[in-house]
């Protein structure tokens, strides 16, 4: 039998979006988050550059503008009431976060201090804007330990390294999740009224990527199993700029103060695909740039890598030829010292994974699988909607990149990742924590954890014809090479009856490991699993959508097709098939026109 702990509300991860929740329903609501990691380990920790907020300590800002960057960057896919609603409460989320003892970098005057990032604009000029407040180049990691801190402060209860495994559902409400204790193989069933999912994405899907390696998609998965669709899910975002081979992220920071790109015959290719901002574009449009100069042979010494160069003589050099200048008017200039101060992070990473020093050499990057913008559909309460009428899920929430609001459309703008999870977070833990209040708990059923058993003991019992480890390397490989920046009919049909093979290969992978303790071979492969079916979610969902759109490519259909595709793709499974359906973009002030930078 496995044990039974009850709470109001359950939040399901400790990210950002995560702790935020927790922190917000643990003020009206006996609160318990459960993470399969320890909570300051989440992939949060990644998030480097900045979180926007139009606060305007440097430069004159607006909300309006990071409303209306956000809508034209999302390729007008985004939900525009969910933006405004968004942006309009950024400032006050930064404000907050400083409050809590958030260590931002500051001003001369004390203020917090802002750096431009890729479509961040003052739309009256068309210029970059400094909008990203910014922790040096770990402002995700500075986030994490402030909720942290702040949650066990409220005397939230902290599950870690528990796996959750299921969701259970009774009478069509949100009821509880099934969890393995990960030191003892032990089985646990949450009780609760109110359940917040907070998983993260699934990059994990993906050959070269910057997610870290518990990125399995398995919130999504989950859901998807108890009928719940998954919203978007063609729109995969991929960096511009990860470390070349590994994915490693460097922030787009570096580009935000100054950087630039440059491919193998030496030369600067942004302003030739985005005259105005140059290298600080949109990552969707940056990212195909620089395929396109590999593909056009332009890569460093053929190969599929271009450079990023922070060195400060060029920085200074191509600073001076844009115009640009300091907040003050003055000329801008940066100082190797001021490079490192500003980017510590990743000066160590490129010195340590590449032996390159970024102050004097410049940086091989190629772009990696970095967010997806696709997820559970919410409302920008953090309530889980599964149809086109707002129907929503009694008891049921979900925050982070999870979940789809959808805020970032087809594309997410840098620094907003870090803006929806605190935003999104803080509501959803709100709304759950009011739900709980006027519910009741559901009757648990006796064989709740019967799945989840089920699911190990196939696992446990497979013919072992096959190895999770080369169904993994060969579900990433051809996710990547068929499903990634560029895409065509063909090979993401050929790269969907691969990943169904694997699927069907999947069934007869065989567990060694019969311990309880820590059984990693046994999480990875149940992992897997979750991998399988989100990535044959992406790949319907790109297969199905015949337009470009923000990070969904097809060199088969290359324009955008505001006619027939300015809709969101919903996929539920039902006896196993996968189904499509759709719900229309709430549009407010801006029609959708075409995207210039």
């Amino acid at each position: 039998m496995a044990k039974v702990h009850q709470f109001e509300v359950i939040v399901v991860g400790a990210g950002g979006a995560g702790l935020m929740a927790g922190l917000y329903a643990s003020r009206g609501a006996k609160t318990a988050i459960i993470s399969k990691l320890y909570p300051t380990r989440s992939h949060t920790g990644a998030a480097q550059g900045g979180i926007s907020a139009a606060l305007g300590n440097y430069e004159e800002d607006k909300p309006e503008w990071h409303t209306y960057d956000t809508v034209k960057g999302s390729d007008y896919l985004g939900d525009q009431d969910a933006i405004e609603f968004m942006t309009s409460e950024a400032i006050d989320a930064v404000l907050e976060l400083e409050h809590m003892g958030l260590p931002f970098d500051r001003t001369p005057e004390g203020k917090i201090s802002q750096r431009p990032f890729g479509g961040h604009t003052n739309n009256e000029t068309g210029k970059p804007v400094r909008r990203a407040a910014h922790a040096a180049d770990r402002t995700g990691h500075m986030i994490l330990q402030t909720l942290y801190q702040q949650c066990l402060k409220n005397e939230v209860n902290f599950f870690d390294e528990f796996q959750v495994l299921d969701f259970i559902m009774v009478n069509g409400k949100a009821a509880g999740v099934v969890a393995v204790e990960l030191a003892t193989g032990e089985l646990h069933t949450f009780h609760a009224k109110a359940i917040i999912f907070a998983t993260g994405g699934h990059g994990r899907i993906f050959e070269v990527t910057s997610n870290a390696y518990a990125y399995t998609g398995d919130g999504a998965a989950i859901l998807l199993r108890h009928g719940v669709p998954l919203q978007d899910m063609e729109f995969f975002q991929f960096h511009p700029t990860g470390i070349y081979k590994l994915g490693i992220l460097i922030t787009e920071g570096v580009r935000g103060e100054g950087g630039i790109l440059i491919n193998g015959k030496g030369e600067r290719f942004m302003p030739k695909y985005a005259p105005t901002v140059k290298d600080l574009a949109s990552r969707d449009v940056v990212s195909r740039a620089i395929y396109t100069e590999i593909k056009a042979g332009n890569g460093v010494d053929g190969k599929n890598y271009v450079y990023l160069d922070v060195r400060p003589e060029s920085v200074n050099k191509f600073a001076a030829l844009d115009g640009r200048t300091n907040p003050d008017g003055s000329p801008y200039n940066i100082t190797g010292e001021q490079v490192l101060a500003k980017l510590p992070d990743i000066i160590d990473f490129c010195r340590v994974y590449l032996g390159v020093d970024p102050i004097t050499q410049m940086m091989p990057i190629q772009p990696t699988a970095h967010y997806t913008m696709g997820g559970i559909p919410t409302n920008k309460y953090g309530e889980v909607v599964v149809d086109d009428k707002g129907t929503t899920v009694p008891g049921l929430y979900a925050a982070g990149e999870c979940a789809c609001v959808s805020v970032h459309g087809a594309n997410r703008l840098g620094t907003n990742s870090l803006l929806d999870l605190v935003v999104f977070g803080k509501h959803a833990g709100l709304r759950a924590a009011e739900y709980a209040k006027q519910a009741e708990f559901e009757k648990m059923p006796e064989d709740a954890e019967s799945a989840s058993m089920s699911n190990f003991e196939a696992l446990h019992n497979g013919s072992g014809r096959e190895n999770a480890f080369d169904i993994s390397n060969e579900l990433k490989q051809v996710m990547f090479e068929d499903v990634g920046i560029y895409r065509n009919e063909k090979d993401m049909a050929a790269a969907l009856e691969k990943v169904r093979e694997l699927q069907k290969r999947f069934k007869d992978v065989k567990v060694t490991d019969t311990g309880k303790v820590f059984n990693t071979e046994l999480l990875n492969a149940w992992e897997l699993g979750n991998l399988l079916e989100v990535a044959e979610v992406v790949a319907v969902s790109a297969l199905n959508r015949k337009e470009s759109r923000g990070g969904h490519s097809r060199e088969d259909y290359p324009e955008r097709d505001d006619k027939e595709w300015l809709k969101h793709t919903l996929v539920t499974k039902q006896n196993g098939e996968l189904k499509i359906h759709y719900k229309p973009v709430v549009i407010t002030k801006y029609q959708p026109k075409a995207r210039v930078y």
